[in-house]
């Protein structure tokens, strides 16, 4: 059994922790739950701090429980958010919940027969048939107004005039609950979560003490920021998904690829496995030759194939060489269509109809005249170019201005990549 604290302190990955916490978890198998709001159908990168100290907590020989608020999502935590949030019917949490124990499963090991296992559960299980008048005669009159008022995510909203609905106000209370009941019915004696959700989780562990006598135990880990100051996790396209309809294979491994070296080094730590002799090794290997970017590659890597596959990544790298390396018409075709899309986002584009291609003769046609004035202004220019050398299609390049167009293979079964240059890219799209 490894030493989980000891695992998440050379990783960079402790924030708080309860008195006593390390002695308890030396004393055999322990079961520790960390909760996810289900306000969406998948989970994004910045979830999955969380996520890697579940799957260390489950290597570390423990037993981890991934919570789900079904309950809790129909309120929405204010922990640090300005604003109150919209509100979820119960067949979007249930939508969302599906989506997220699938994710879940590509970290946790939830069906082994193991003492150890991973445990889904979902608080909408437990808070679904309570009462109001239950909730405030068996949970309310243990925490007091005073010790709820003088949590700082609720000092904050209230200092900062957009004030507190009571529905938020009582969120601290179901998330204690949640940790009660699961001390009560499941023997978990520790809850995970993010520095933001200290306060909540210490309302959790003061609620066993004064209804039960109870001991139970917290760690935090530090919220994930950027060097430069700004979000973690965000692109100018939204949120970074797990879910490859949301953020392709290929976008989420250029992602990693292009994080800073500051940050590359603490990433490392956090969001891979790897262990420290091997990230100390490659470590020292960035710092000889940065401009190989030899960390960023190999979180990209780790990251892109846990996520998602070994094959995903393999054709993210592909994807990636086209722009950067040397790249083959084979290289083109094995991309499905919205890489190929994402890997020449911003190209100008020229669409042709099937018949108006068919009907072309040869390429001084197709790049001069019907290129419409955007990838070349006439046919002597393109002649010109073509014969320096400077022209390729579908990374092929043409070396005989009167070539027919006869043969040329359409990418995804529409489109042809024209290279101008080194680095001037054009799209022909073939439509019907």
């Amino acid at each position: 059994m490894n030493n989980f604290i000891e695992e998440l302190r050379w990783r960079g990955m402790v924030q708080d922790m309860t008195p006593e916490l390390e002695e308890h978890l030396n004393k055999g198998i322990t079961s520790a739950y960390l909760g996810f709001d289900p306000t969406a159908d998948s989970l994004h990168i910045g979830h999955l701090v969380g996520v890697m100290t579940l799957l260390h907590f489950q290597r570390s020989g423990h037993k981890p429980i991934a919570l789900v608020g079904g309950a809790t999502g129909m309120i929405g935590d204010p922990s640090f958010k300005s604003a109150e949030r919209n509100l979820l019917d119960k067949e979007t949490l249930d939508k969302n919940i599906a989506g997220i124990q699938k994710q879940l499963g590509k970290f946790l090991h939830f069906e082994d027969d193991q003492a150890n296992k991973a445990e889904l559960v979902n608080n909408y299980d437990w808070m679904a048939d309570f009462s109001f008048l239950e909730f405030i005669r068996d949970v309310g009159k243990h925490i007091t107004v005073n010790y709820m008022m003088a949590k700082d995510s609720v000092k904050r909203r209230l200092e900062d005039g957009n004030g507190l609905s009571f529905t938020e106000f009582t969120y601290q209370l179901i998330q204690g609950y949640d940790f009660y009941h699961l001390w009560k019915n499941n023997n978990c004696t520790m809850q995970l979560g993010g520095s933001d959700q200290w306060g909540n989780i210490v309302t959790g562990t003061e609620l066993i003490r004064r209804k039960e006598s109870g001991s139970a135990f917290a760690l935090t880990v530090p919220l994930i920021t950027k060097a430069d100051g700004t979000k973690f996790g965000k692109t100018e396209g939204g949120s970074v998904w797990l879910d490859p309809e949301k953020t392709s294979p290929y976008a989420f491994y250029q992602f990693w690829l292009n994080v800073s070296d500051e940050d590359a080094s603490k990433y490392i730590r956090i969001f891979t496995t790897l262990d420290q002799d091997t990230i100390g090794g490659l470590e020292k290997d960035h710092a000889e030759a940065p401009h190989l970017r030899i960390l960023q590659k190999e979180i990209a890597k780790e990251i892109t194939i846990m996520v998602h596959s070994e094959e995903d990544y393999e054709m993210a790298v592909k994807a990636s060489s086209i722009l950067f390396g040397k790249s083959s018409t084979e290289d083109l075709a094995a991309l499905d269509e919205r890489t190929f899309l994402q890997v020449f986002e911003g190209v100008p584009q020229v669409e042709l109809n099937k018949t108006e291609f068919e009907a072309i003769g040869g390429v001084l046609d197709l790049l001069g005249e019907k290129g419409q004035g955007i990838i070349f202004n006439s046919k002597g220019e393109a002649r010109k170019m073509i014969q320096g050398g400077g022209v390729s299609i579908n990374k092929i390049k043409l070396s005989d201005p009167q070539a027919t167009t006869e043969g040329l293979e359409l990418l995804q079964g529409k489109y042809l990549l024209v290279q101008k240059g080194k680095k001037n890219y054009f799209i022909i799209k073939i439509i019907n």
